[in-house]
């Protein structure tokens, strides 16, 4: 704490007075960098600047201070001090406290007015009779030496030591020394003020008052930072607000003790709620609720404001609903340690739930017993690890279900090992060998050609017997891989004779031998074949050559077949690769945990958790990093909270973080405080993170005790990593990579691995040097000042884009782009796992894996990235070559009668294996296994039927995809994506592509409009309410028509003769205006109907909700990134309406989830989904339930299937976008049967 008090002290004190710390080491202070002083030195010239000219400093300091060779210190000192005196203290002062015999100085400087170029005695040494350098100041001053000076042996040879008088009190002699301190107080001048200028009124900090908490000194308000209390800038009015809700903070906090006192009797707890109800009602009767806006601005600053919000159940409207239990009832179940117990089972429960252990000595303590007898009672129940012990040398024990969870087949190893020295190991044996997976065979693993896992020498074996390599091309012809950079090499793949058949014939082309397409292969890359031509401006450029990339794809896929075939044709390669497989893949057993033991002390007892929640938090205890993949309203927010505060209470977290939504911070805080009366948390707002806040608001977080400490997304990203830890990551791996070269040249290596590694080295040292080059910023707080020991990252699905590196080229369903804060996310995921062992990184989300299986290595890499490394996954392509595939399907030509290769990541394969890994982590809980008490669903399909309009743009969109197909259009100018879009929303409504057609009867949006109306009238005198997802033609702010036209322009507009042209002025047309139009004139309320995009800022967005929870807004239209995740509107909810189709299976269960919910008053609802005929309306929804149908498969508490497809498309293909437009479903049928016939021919 002295450093933070020294940082913190104002430059009018009058004294510092301390212990220094003592250390070789320097203090990261950009204002003393250039000094290189060590800490305690550091501290003096600290210190010195903090006081006032005429203060004084006294600090105990070692005796090099004085002492040192080099006088640098003791010349900047004096300049800037006068030396009051010195007193030498023998070695033993410190040793009763410190245990340590060291020779300490006191060290007693008054500040000059100025600094002076002077350098007085003191500031040189001298030596004793023995020879031994002291400073000057003790020689000509023995009498302020209170002890002997004599010499003493050491490791170094002999020293200098002051040894103590026997006999001689050294208090006394303190006494004694002190008077030969002269000096003269020089009282403080009081500085001229200037203009505006006021005096210092602030006051050292009373240590009662919490930090960043007001108080009441002497009938005044101060508010306390640090290390000092300041008078607020209040008017009359708050001034009397603060004070009255400081006394009612503090008999809160008050009454708060005494419910976490177990022995307080019932009758004390109602005097003090009592007193509570009475200070209460006089404070609302003056100032009004605590949650009104006054007393927010007054009060809001204070640690416990919060904590007074939730005194006060606010209804929908903010109006005071009822007063909290807090006045009524005990809100707290105090935490009540158990003494003692009889059974060994018992006291093993109470061990996990007060020590997250098993602890052998507390449970003897509990039931008298020896740790023998209880090992022998707990047999099978508890088990003894092999090669592990605590502290004081005794056998380690754990639970069995974490002793026969996790690497089964390497404990099963270690056991063995374990039974042949000791047989009271073959219990382990016993219970490994029976919790080992079943085996299993060649037929059911899945081996792709570039599987990092197989050795390079099956791959070599491979390709001489498939190719029939001549046996003197053998030598020069090889297979090559790099682990660090995951990179497979056909070393002289170009040396093979063009005469070679199998080499250009039978698995390869002339443009492309055999060697090479098999090095893509292995690269997990497709093999394209480019000419390059010359352009009009006479530059050459490489385009695609279609059909020999055709004939080269069927070529590869024939190598792939082929290695599937000669993979376990061999007895003895099958077996040892079996066995492998099972080692390293098939050999993880998922833990199970139960949370029935965990008592939750400080917990609000009126709050039942539910079991799926209680073994949720087990997890996040006991299992170390967790992923809570819990359906949407299963808890996760009780959850992650319950599970920080038993952390804390259990001594394996100091300070929690939790990074949620923007705009859920204060619901967050409610909910916080609601299941925790007592907890001490920090909710950061928009000001904590203005620029001239942030520093201070971070330095508040790193010194304040809280229990948690609660932020939005965006905050979090601007808490940057400190630069020193990321020049420290890129040095380790440039270390390592080095090693790694020095270790392949040393045996001889590849030169294509040691060329590998060496371009990876340049391009981290780029990278170091791009960072050395910025800046430094010591302004900053970094994130590893905070003090934070476990991160909860709500909706951690928003942190999908991770930077993700790949050989592939072009693969659909793969984003090597970044995001910056997921990037950031990531670097804070490794420091917690670093401090924490693994242990420290809580997500939670509804939808880990939305769109493609890619998003599930993402989440390992945040969680398991250690796991990764462990099984030589850490690169997406050794993963990948586990476990996907990238397939190339066919595509029709225009004319019907050729084929185009197109390339998508999409078959998942060996998933069992994969979802045991995943597991470790994933806590997985579907609707169908939490049986929530959700409104039951009806859902209606809508199918309008297509305008002519209609009709002629579809045929057009069939026409601009034989163009863009054909090659005959620029990409830029259209594409497949460009004509998805089109599809897309003329399906929705013909006048988002042209206005000025007409708005024809029995369209989707009008039979919309008609159900939104006879469902409103239903429910009149409920005030039922509805909404609507849209996100295709979303209000936009108003433009001139001649900007819109500009904006529609596509070929769309072609396929209508005569199209009118957009007038100049009128506003461009959005279905959200156009239903809002129509329900006003069939007779709805304009203030009945409202759109999200309107709610522009929290507070907007707050009050919306608030009209729709209470029906004063009934209709809400919104689309899925605004109205989704976060909107908590479903009370009177009684219908639901898709316009249109979202492309991801987690954005439709997002939209589903607003009305499908806990605290929805309505047994039935109603979801209705729109399609337009004839359009891409009806294929949309089918590829979205094909991609629910993939994730579901996956994302299942009980074993999946063995392999799956992936679905992860943004745009249509050509084959599908024919067959939608001929509305004949046979021609997408056709071209995947002349695609796999293709396929099949070699």
């Amino acid at each position: 704490m002295v450093m933070f008090i020294l940082y913190y002290l104002y430059s009018n004190t009058n004294l510092a007075i301390g212990n220094v710390p003592f250390g070789q080491y320097q203090v990261n202070d950009k204002a003393y960098n250039k000094l290189n002083f060590n800490i305690h030195n550091y501290f003096f010239a600290k210190a010195l600047d903090q006081v006032r000219p005429g203060g004084v400093v006294a600090f105990v300091t070692s005796r090099y201070t004085m002492d040192a060779k080099d006088s640098t210190v003791r010349r900047y000192l004096a300049q800037r001090a006068e030396l009051l005196g010195a007193i030498r203290l023998p070695n033993d002062a410190f040793k009763k406290n410190a245990g340590a015999e060291v020779v300490s100085d006191i060290i007693f400087l008054q500040k000059r007015d100025r600094p002076l170029d002077i350098a007085p005695e003191w500031t040189q040494t001298g030596q004793t009779e023995e020879g031994f350098a002291i400073n000057r100041y003790f020689i000509d001053h023995p009498e302020m030496v209170l002890g002997r000076q004599e010499p003493v042996s050491t490791a170094h040879g002999m020293d200098y030591t002051v040894n103590p008088i026997e006999g001689l009190e050294l208090s006394d002699q303190l006494h004694d020394a002190v008077k030969y301190i002269h000096g003269t107080y020089q009282e403080a001048e009081l500085p001229e003020l200037g203009e505006g200028e006021a005096i210092d009124t602030s006051i050292p900090a009373d240590p009662n008052v919490k930090n960043y908490s007001y108080a009441i000194v002497d009938g005044q308000v101060y508010y306390r930072e640090n290390s000092r209390m300041v008078r607020p800038d209040l008017n009359a009015t708050a001034e009397a607000r603060v004070k009255g809700l400081v006394g009612l903070r503090d008999c809160v906090q008050e009454l708060i003790d005494l419910q976490m006192d177990a022995v307080v009797p019932d009758s004390t707890i109602t005097q003090k709620q009592a007193e509570l109800n009475s200070l209460y009602d006089s404070f609302s009767a003056k100032y009004g609720l605590i949650n009104d806006r006054a007393n927010r601005l007054a009060y809001a600053d204070d640690s416990s404001y919060y904590l007074l919000c939730a005194l006060e159940v606010i209804d929908e409207d903010g109006k005071l609903e009822r007063k909290a239990d807090m006045f009524t009832k005990r809100t707290i179940k105090p935490h009540q340690a158990v003494a003692t117990v009889d059974t060994a089972s018992e006291a093993l429960a109470v061990s996990i739930s007060e020590k997250a252990c098993v602890d052998m000595d507390y449970m003897s303590q509990l039931t008298g017993k020896t740790k023998e007898e209880l090992a022998g009672e707990l047999q099978g129940v508890i088990f003894r690890v092999p090669g592990q012990l605590e502290k004081d040398g005794t056998p380690h024990y754990v639970t069995a279900d974490e002793y026969l969870s996790g690497n089964v087949r390497r404990k099963l190893r270690q056991a063995q090992r374990a039974a042949q020295q000791d047989s009271s190991f073959a219990v382990n044996v016993e219970a490994l060998t029976a919790a080992q997976p079943q085996d299993l065979d060649a037929s059911e693993i899945e081996v792709r050609l570039g599987a990092t896992w197989i050795d390079k020498e099956y791959i070599q074996q491979f390709m001489y017997e498939t190719f029939n390599t001549p046996f003197y091309l053998q030598r020069s012809i090889e297979v090559n891989y790099s682990s660090f950079t995951a990179e497979w090499q056909i070393k002289g793949k170009s040396s093979v004779s063009y005469n070679d058949v199998a080499a250009y014939t039978t698995y390869g082309t002339s443009r492309a031998n055999a060697y090479k397409i098999l090095e893509d292969s292995l690269n997990l890359r497709d093999v394209r074949i480019y000419d390059t031509i010359e352009d009009a401006d006479g530059k050459e450029r490489r385009v695609l050559n279609a059909k020999e990339t055709t004939l080269a794809a069927q070529k590869q896929q024939a190598i792939r077949e082929a290695f599937r075939d000669w993979i376990w044709r061999d007895p003895e390669r099958r077996q040892t690769l079996v066995r492998q497989y099972n080692e390293e893949m098939n050999s993880t057993r998922p833990r199970e945990y139960d949370g029935s033991h965990i008592t939750f002390g400080g917990m609000n007892p009126a709050i039942t958790l539910r079991e799926h929640q209680k073994s949720a938090i087990a997890h996040v205890l006991y299992g170390g990093n967790a992923l809570l993949a819990h359906e949407v309203g299963a808890g996760k927010t009780f959850e992650m909270v319950a599970a920080a505060m038993e952390a804390k209470r259990l001594g394996l977290c100091q300070k929690s973080l939790f990074v949620v939504p923007n705009h859920l911070t204060e619901q967050w805080a409610s909910e916080f405080l609601r299941l925790y009366p007592s907890a001490n948390i920090l909710v950061t707002t928009k000001k904590d993170f203005e620029t001239h806040n942030r520093r201070k608001f971070c330095a508040r977080i790193a010194t304040g005790d809280y229990d948690a400490i609660i932020m939005g997304h965006s905050q979090f990203e601007r808490i940057p990593i400190s630069r020193e830890r990321q020049e420290r990551l890129l040095y380790e791996q440039i270390d390592e990579i080095t090693e790694g070269i020095a270790e392949v040249q040393a045996s001889g290596g590849e030169r294509f691995t040691v060329k590998q590694l060496e371009r990876t080295r340049k391009s981290l040292e780029a990278r170091l040097e791009k960072l050395q080059a910025e800046g430094r910023k010591d302004d900053v707080v970094t994130f590893e000042q905070l003090g934070v020991d476990r991160l909860f990252v709500d909706e951690a699905h928003n942190y999908k884009n991770l930077f993700l590196y790949t050989k592939m080229r072009n693969v659909a369903g793969l984003s090597t782009s970044d995001a910056q804060k997921s990037s950031d996310m990531f670097a804070k995921c490794r420091y917690m796992d670093e401090i924490t062992g693994n242990r420290g990184v809580i997500f939670a989300t509804g939808t880990p894996v939305s769109n493609s299986m890619t998003e599930l290595y993402t989440m390992q890499r945040y969680l398991q990235y250690e796991r990764l490394q462990e099984l030589n996954m850490t690169h997406f392509d050794c993963w990948a070559s586990r476990f996907g595939e990238t397939v190339t399907a066919l595509e029709l030509a225009p004319e019907g009668t050729g084929y185009r290769a197109r390339t998508r990541f999409s078959k998942f394969f060996n998933l069992p294996e994969l979802m045991n890994l995943f597991k470790e982590v994933a806590d997985i809980k579907t609707a169908d296994q939490l049986n929530l008490p959700t409104p039951e669903v009806e859902y209606h399909n809508i199918v309008a039927q297509p305008t002519e309009h209609q009709q002629e743009m579809v045929k057009a969109l069939s026409e601009r995809a034989s163009l863009v197909h054909s090659g005959t259009v620029d990409p830029s100018q259209d594409n497949m994506l460009k004509i998805t879009s089109d599809g897309r929303k003329l399906g929705l409504d013909q006048r988002i592509v042209n206005q000025m057609l007409p708005d024809e009867p029995g369209t989707k949006v009008n039979q919309c409009v008609d159900n939104i109306m006879q469902i409103w009238r239903d429910g009149k005198a409920d005030k039922l309410t509805q909404l609507v997802f849209c996100d295709i033609s979303t209000p936009q702010a108003k433009a001139p028509a001649s900007k819109a036209a500009k904006t529609l322009d596509n070929p769309l507009l072609h396929a209508l003769e005569g199209a009118v042209p957009l007038p100049e002025q009128e506003p461009a047309f959005t279905v959200y205006d156009d239903i809002r139009q129509k329900l006003i004139a069939q007779g709805m309320p304009a203030d009945q109907i409202a759109f999200i995009h309107e709610a522009n800022t929290e507070v907007r967005k707050k009050e919306l909700f608030s009209k729709v929870r209470t029906g004063q807004v009934r209709v809400l239209l919104g689309s899925t990134a605004k109205m989704g995740a976060g909107t908590n509107v479903q009370d009177r909810l009684v219908a639901l309406h898709d316009l249109d189709c979202p492309w991801r299976p987690g954005d439709l269960a997002q939209r589903k989830g607003r009305i499908e919910r806990q605290g929805n008053q309505n047994p039935l609802v109603h979801v209705y989904r729109y399609v337009t005929e004839g359009t891409f309306d009806a294929y949309l929804w089918q590829t979205v339930e094909n991609k629910q149908k993939f994730i579901s498969q996956i994302m299942t508490s009980k074993s999946p299937v063995r392999s799956c497809d992936d679905v992860d498309e943004t745009a249509l293909s050509f084959a599908e976008i024919k067959a939608l437009c001929a509305g004949d479903p046979r021609i997408y049928r056709r071209k995947n049967v002349i695609s796999n016939l293709s396929l099949n021919k070699r």
